[in-house]
């Protein structure tokens, strides 16, 4: 190997690690640029009315801002006063399922099933685990100057970012070879309508959730229904994860008001969920990106191992980049111009 190679080489090892240091600040810039990609649809129109793009962009940012304040005035006061009424209820709550669970034991189970565990054994060896809850939910908490500081970042970012993308275009272009240029700049293209058919087909999903949970927590007389679609239709945005976060609280609420309400709540979200999975999504995203849904999977798993809970709530707009760098740079410009001059 000559030392040209050799010291080639050692570039590419050392620009690999220094790519694998950095990766959490690699992973908020992508995070800014979705954003300022999902932003930018709401500018574009703006422009075809005949504003200004720096206008444009302030009066789209302003827009965005009204509907996060009015989500956040929506679930947040109405959460935090039910928190403390759930503090209040919540001795109340399991004594009453303790009264349920002795009732069920003496006439349905217990003449069936012997050798049945004590409720109160189970109850005090579930204290330790909510001990530990309590200490991770501190720990969770500790981190909060971090995650604010990164938010920050992220804001700066997508605010330069929307001002004027082209420089920062250009410079990545640059990182490639002169005859290829031109071709990145058609990649990068269709990586921006991927993201931007993306952000429709989630806004569509996340309608979806909220009007239909909004719709059957009315009917079925929970409290706080608006705030908890709302929330509903904004954590359905993580896949998977979301779904199952988003139907806690609306049980444990419908709980305190009648225990019946909690087992109806999930029977509730799980036909929403089940309906959205298998077929809201896959129409939609069918038709937006043609995202497999094996390839959706392994995407959380892939990015959520690599950059922890920021990976998997990105995992579907990375797939969106990978797959499209992918299938562009890969497919189009090496397999098949390779199975084209073999024949």
């Amino acid at each position: 190997m000559k030392i040209g190679q050799l010291l080639g080489f050692f570039a590419l090892v050392i620009s690999l690690y220094i790519l694998w240091e950095i990766r959490r600040l690699l992973l908020l810039l992508f995070t800014a640029i979705v954003l300022a990609t999902a932003i930018s649809q709401l500018v574009q129109r703006f422009q075809r009315s005949g504003v200004q793009r720096i206008w444009a962009v302030w009066l789209s940012v302003l827009i965005v801002l009204i509907v996060l304040i009015g989500c956040f005035v929506l679930i947040v006061p109405p959460f935090i006063d039910q928190f403390e009424e759930l503090v209040q209820l919540f001795p109340i709550g399991v004594a009453q399922f303790q009264q349920m669970i002795t009732w069920l034991e003496g006439t349905i189970i217990g003449p069936y099933i012997t050798n049945l565990p004590d409720i109160n054994n189970l109850l005090q060896q579930l204290q330790p685990l909510s001990e530990n809850l309590f200490r991770q939910a501190l720990t969770f908490f500790s981190t909060g100057l971090t995650a604010a500081l990164e938010l920050l970042l992220v804001i700066v970012l997508t605010l330069m970012l929307l001002v004027n993308p082209q420089p920062y275009r250009k410079v990545f272009v640059r990182c490639f070879p002169s005859f290829y240029r031109h071709r990145v700049e058609e990649i990068l293209t269709l990586c921006g309508q991927g993201l931007g058919h993306w952000t429709v087909g989630a806004l569509i999903t996340m309608l979806f959730i909220g009007f239909l949970s909004g719709l059957g927590l009315l009917i079925l007389r929970v409290p706080l229904a608006l705030a908890h679609a709302v929330l509903a239709g904004l954590l359905n945005f993580i896949p998977n994860i979301g779904p199952t976060l988003s139907v806690i609280l609306p049980m444990t609420i419908g709980f305190l008001d009648a225990p019946w309400k909690a087992i109806a709540v999930l029977i509730l979200y799980l036909i929403i969920q089940n309906i959205e999975s298998y077929w809201l999504t896959p129409t939609v995203m069918a038709k937006q990106v043609s995202l497999l849904p094996a390839f959706t999977l392994t995407a959380q798993l892939f990015f959520a191992g690599f950059f922890g809970a920021l990976g998997l709530i990105m995992a579907l707009p990375l797939a969106v980049v990978a797959k499209t760098w992918i299938e562009e740079l890969v497919f189009k410009d090496v397999l098949d111009k390779w199975k084209q001059t073999s024949s």
